[in-house]
């Protein structure tokens, strides 16, 4: 329990405790609204019922604009944590210090593309007069309820098991070579970065062609070789250590917190790129404008990891 004693994990329970129960107001004011709403109605019922969405439309919409700042607010405070273990010296080792880490992480990364896509929607609802996605953005809130309501349950049972006794293993004992972080496929580093600029290559054309089905597929793979290509290639010319991959290390004051800015990018870039496949199949709707911002942000990832390449080779004459 001493770990409620850091203030970055008070302040972030504090955050989600609040969030979590502005999302039940909103779930149990969508419920209503589901039941109830009948636009071509002109009933001083259906006008009140306008009325009250325009509320819950707000909650919901404050509430995931703050979950998506409080996702790098966790990160922040995982990685404030490793002063508090033993053994770690990074996220990685909090993060991995009990069994609901990794899972709550990944539920975390999966409710933000959920978050992103209710916008979007909520966007483009509000664009029109008629409200034409009303019940689809409620639906689809009812899902992303469901999934705080876990994220919430494994934040309380993460940091309530996290021991500041017992010793955990440290990003080079996960990530390194002694760890079991190995190369997918069994490719060689060679194969690993040509399929990655592959990868990023065909996000471009499929963007420029508007071809949202196969780009939702490319931009899923481009995210996990992306990750993997950035632990074992780029990420050793950030750190300028070859045997250093950890993709929690540049999220630290000592590299500039640029890893905020690196996972940013390719988060983005991959979310615009499975946008419009999922609002087709969701409201049969396409937006071209977030084929430009996959572009853009995938460009941005693309450069930000060449170039560290391309510096320390201009600086040493050498690769690492």
């Amino acid at each position: 329990m001493d770990i409620f004693l850091s203030n970055q994990v008070l302040i972030f329970l504090f955050s989600e405790s609040i969030l979590y129960i502005l999302s039940i107001i909103a779930f149990i004011g969508t419920i209503g609204i589901l039941r109830s709403w009948d636009f071509t109605a002109t009933t001083t019922k259906q006008y009140n019922l306008e009325k009250r969405a325009f509320l819950i439309v707000t909650i919901i919409f404050f509430t995931l604009v703050c979950k998506i700042v409080l996702l790098p607010y966790f990160a922040y405070t995982i990685d404030k944590l490793a002063l508090l273990i033993p053994g770690a010296m990074c996220g990685a080792g909090v993060i991995s210090a009990n069994d609901y880490g990794n899972a709550l992480l990944f539920l975390k990364i999966i409710i933000l593309f959920c978050v992103g896509i209710w916008l979007i929607i909520n966007h483009l609802d509000q664009k029109s007069t008629k409200y034409p996605y009303i019940k689809t953005k409620f639906w689809f809130y009812l899902f992303i309820f469901g999934l705080l309501s876990l994220e919430y349950i494994l934040d309380i049972a993460y940091f309530s098991h996290i021991s500041t006794s017992d010793v955990v293993q440290c990003c080079s004992a996960i990530f390194g070579i002694s760890g079991s972080n190995t190369i997918p496929f069994n490719l060689d580093i060679s194969m690993l970065v040509v399929i990655f600029y592959i990868l990023y290559a065909l996000t471009i054309l499929l963007s420029l062609q508007h071809s949202h089905t196969l780009l939702f597929v490319i931009s899923l793979l481009f995210l996990y070789m992306g990750y993997q290509s950035v632990v074992h290639f780029f990420g050793t010319y950030i750190y300028q250590l070859p045997t250093h991959k950890c993709p929690f290390c540049m999220l630290q004051k000592e590299y500039y917190y640029v890893g905020y800015l690196l996972w940013s990018t390719l988060f983005l870039g991959v979310f615009f790129g499975i946008s419009n496949f999922i609002l087709k199949l969701f409201i049969n709707h396409e937006e071209p404008k977030l084929y430009r911002y996959t572009i853009l942000f995938n460009t941005i990832f693309v450069i930000l990891c060449s170039s560290y390449v391309l510096v320390y080779y201009l600086k040493n004459g050498v690769w690492l």
